[in-house]
This record gives structure tokens, sequence and C-alpha cells, in this order.
């Protein structure tokens, strides 16, 4: 059995029927049409409603999960000289409010996510209600050449949240979809609201770690400068290390750094 498969654990039926008929309940519907997802993922169990909202349900097993995975980036986060900045959570009813509001504050500030519906529990359950984005492709399904041209535009938006004291905290292809040829950003975590330079570091490494493999590592530097200044970069240097670890990114650590010092140099920072 696939690992993240049984970390997640299996949400008994008769718990998921009944999801379904809260759900229809809720929204006045006599039946609704349920497709499962096969998602890569460790926390959920997703799925779409009538082609119209998808759902994300969240078990007590998923809530121990994150936080498994919260003190191993907590730990994680040492190698790079400061202290842990993610947050866990108690119960999935806390889980699926923090994704609400946090897709609720991008769509705020003008950045691209799905709209947030609803979020509620349901025996025991964290049951997320997310507009459905019926044709999209996540960063890892979009052509080199595409992402190479806008790449600048990611880094746009990655410093907008950044201006509003905001940060996504797990940011890797999966959560960079591309739909009508708009790019949006799902699945932002939560990270510790007081330590902003940190956070926006981290995320700035995680986008350099993300576009590294794609567009090399002095276009990725380049498309950066365009939205942060030498200074952060040379912040987001500090969480390479950390990054690598991470069994969602792989790229070149060393060359890539090297380029963020370049750009230092040039700068004289």
């Amino acid at each position: 059995m696939d690992i993240r498969r049984l970390a997640r654990g299996t949400v008994e039926w008769s718990r998921i029927e009944r999801v379904v008929r809260t759900l229809a309940d809720r929204y006045d519907r006599e039946c609704v049409r349920v497709e499962f997802l096969e998602a890569d993922n460790w926390l959920s169990t997703p799925c779409v409603i009538d082609d119209e909202w998808f759902v994300k349900i969240v078990s007590r097993q998923n809530a121990l999960v994150h936080a498994v995975l919260t003190t191993g980036r907590n730990v994680g986060a040492f190698s790079s000289g400061t202290e842990g900045f993610f947050d866990r959570f108690d119960t999935p009813r806390e889980m699926v409010e923090h994704e609400y509001e946090a897709t609720e504050r991008m769509q705020e500030i003008g950045l691209n996510a799905p709209r947030p519906i609803d979020a509620f529990e349901v025996n025991g359950l964290g049951v997320l209600v997310l507009e459905y984005l019926p044709e999209f492709r996540s960063l890892d399904d979009v052509p080199d050449d595409v992402v190479v041209q806008r790449a600048p535009e990611l880094f746009a938006m990655l410093a907008t949240l950044h201006e509003h004291g905001l940060a996504h905290g797990d940011l890797r292809a999966e959560n960079i979809l591309l739909c009508n040829d708009e790019f949006y950003f799902i699945d932002a975590t939560s990270v510790h609201d007081d330590r902003v330079d940190e956070t926006t570091a981290y995320d700035l490494a995680c986008a350099l770690a993300v576009l590294e493999p794609r567009i090399g590592p002095r276009e990725a530097v380049d498309a950066a400068a365009t939205a942060y200044n030498p200074s952060h970069l040379l912040s987001a240097r500090e969480f390479l290390d950390f990054v690598r670890l991470r069994p969602d990114h792989e790229f070149d650590s060393t060359t890539l750094r090297s380029e963020l010092e370049k750009v230092a140099d040039l700068s004289g920072e």
C-alpha cells in the first residue's frame, strides 16, 4: 500500500455518507453526485460534488499526521538557524477552518484562489468546501516555456502575499495551479504571525526550489529579483538546505545558492 494512503487512513463509508447527506441538506439538494479523487496527499480525503464543489474530508488521523509533519518541519527549521514557525492543529475542524480563512484572505488581497464556501464539522470530521476548478493544471504539468515566461508573475503573487503580512508555508508545484490562463495558490498552511521575516524567506526559498529544476538557477533568481530585493534573496539562501530536506523538492541547492550570492554581490549587500 502507498505510504501516503496508509498514513492518511481510511474514513468509514458510513461517516462519508453522513458528510454527503449533510452537504445535500446544507445546499438544498435532494441528491448529489460524488466523485472521489486519487490525490497524492496525506491530510484529507478529497472529492468533487456535482462538479461544483471541491470538498476535503479531514479525519483525526489526518490531524495527527499533520501534527507529526509540523513537528518535523519545526525541527528542520533549526538547520536554518531559527526556531520553528509552523503551527499545528489539534482537531480536524481547526484544520479546515484555517484553510477556509487562509483561502479567504488570499482572495481578499486580490490573489487567485478557489472561492471558499464552507467549513464545518460532521461526526468528528472536518469538512472544507471550496469552489471546484474543473480544468486546471498543476505547475508540474505546465510546459517549461510557459514557466520561463511567467515565472516573474509567480514571484509577484508571492510578494503580494508577503506585503500583506501573510505567508503560504507549503509552496510546491502541486499547490500552484494554472486555470483559465491564471495562476492560483492553494493549500496554504499555518505559520506564526510574528515571524514574518523567516516565513517570507522560507516561502521564497520554496519558490526558488520549485522553479530551479524547470528553468535553471540563474533564470529562477532573475525572476525572483523582479519582485524581491537582494536582502530578501540572501535571507532565502539560509533556508535552502532546510527546503532540500523535503521529499517534495528536488533541486540543485549549491548552484542556486551561488546565483543568490552573485545577486547580493552585484548589489553590494
